[in-house]
């Protein structure tokens, strides 16, 4: 019986390749097979030997190429078959990338399985666009949650954004309207300073700021597509949040 291969589950940071680090670039330019998401850099996968093996396992709302449980089980048997395996993620595999449960199941089935984290969505993007998510004089407490989920109105986010804190939200552009519902709902102000970042540390990058109420119509306006990030808060409105570099600046 052929020895079982490893499970690398690498992040893939939030964009440009040179944000990998140099871990994950290593284990990306010499695997033989890839299996990776759809949010997942072209030019990273460019990084991969000729004769690698890629597998899009590419999940858009409503429409997933695999279901969890299939990805899991894929990542197995290509392990359990002698080969070693890159699953590789955009941002850090266990921040919103389940990731952990990709670990869980490979463990279950004694396969071996490495983590290789990456600079997550909300730091690399938050930091492409110069928003500082704590700061002494606007916050100390920052929150992740995801936006795009089954049962949202119910979820329990009160405390999480406000004076003093702030709420970066994964996945949040179709539900946009809900999350601003839900917040100003619990209490918080309609005018809290709001900023979307699409295609965070991307040439393509895009800096919106708004205001909570007008987060509905400022997603719809301007036509934001994923990946992107919603933060919320007074950090969002800073005078050095202004500083923001374009997108051309922050490609050079």
């Amino acid at each position: 019986m052929a020895k079982s291969g490893t499970i690398y589950l690498v992040g893939a940071g939030p964009g440009v390749p040179d944000l990998l680090t140099i871990r994950a670039a290593r284990l990306i330019e010499r695997a033989r097979v890839i299996v990776h998401d759809g949010l997942v850099h072209p030019a990273i996968l460019k990084l991969a030997r000729a004769d690698a093996e890629l597998i899009s396992v590419a999940k858009r709302r409503s429409n997933h190429t695999l279901p969890q449980e299939e990805i899991s089980d894929l990542l197995v048997r290509i392990a359990q078959s002698g080969e070693d395996v890159v699953r590789l993620k955009g941002g850090d595999p266990f921040i919103f990338g389940r990731g952990g449960e990709e670990a869980e199941v490979a463990r279950a089935a004694g396969v071996a399985v490495e983590v290789v984290p990456g600079i997550s969505a909300a730091n690399g993007a938050a930091a492409a666009a110069q928003i500082a998510l704590t700061h002494r004089d606007a916050s100390s407490i920052v929150s992740f949650v995801a936006g795009q989920c089954k049962g949202l109105k119910d979820q329990d986010w009160a405390g999480l954004a406000g004076k003093g804190r702030t709420l970066v939200i994964y996945m949040g552009v179709k539900t946009a309207p809900q999350i601003a519902d839900k917040l100003m709902e619990d209490g918080l102000a309609p005018d809290m300073p709001v900023a979307v970042i699409e295609n965070g540390t991307r040439p393509e990058m895009r800096v919106l700021r708004g205001l909570l109420a007008g987060l509905p119509n400022l997603v719809e306006r301007e036509e934001v597509v994923s990946p992107a990030l919603i933060v919320i808060g007074e950090v969002t409105a800073r005078d050095d949040a202004t500083l923001a570099m374009t997108a051309r600046e922050a490609a050079r």
